[in-house]
């Protein structure tokens, strides 16, 4: 590998400000703003729109299409192509 092209990894806090919820992990992002987090330490913050603790998928509160009927609506009004 080349040397002097990658960047470089830090510590950065992801912060997800509708559901309250922040981790800690390695990323190339930065950021001016800081945050002390649970161990003394102080690491840049990065807020997200959203992240695993308010995605519907992961909190399970995502809703059920009903494709089939859309199918059905579609062939009705359109007639179906055989």
């Amino acid at each position: 590998m080349r040397e002097g092209i990658h960047p470089e990894y830090r510590p950065v806090v992801f912060r997800d400000r509708a559901a309250g919820h922040a981790f800690l992990t390695r990323s190339t992002m930065t950021s001016e703003k800081t945050i002390e987090w649970e161990d003394g330490n102080t690491y840049p913050v990065v807020d997200v729109e959203i992240s695993d603790a308010s995605h519907p998928f992961y909190t399970g509160t995502a809703r059920v299409l009903d494709t089939a009927g859309r199918v059905e609506r579609f062939e009705r009004r359109y007639g179906k192509q055989g």
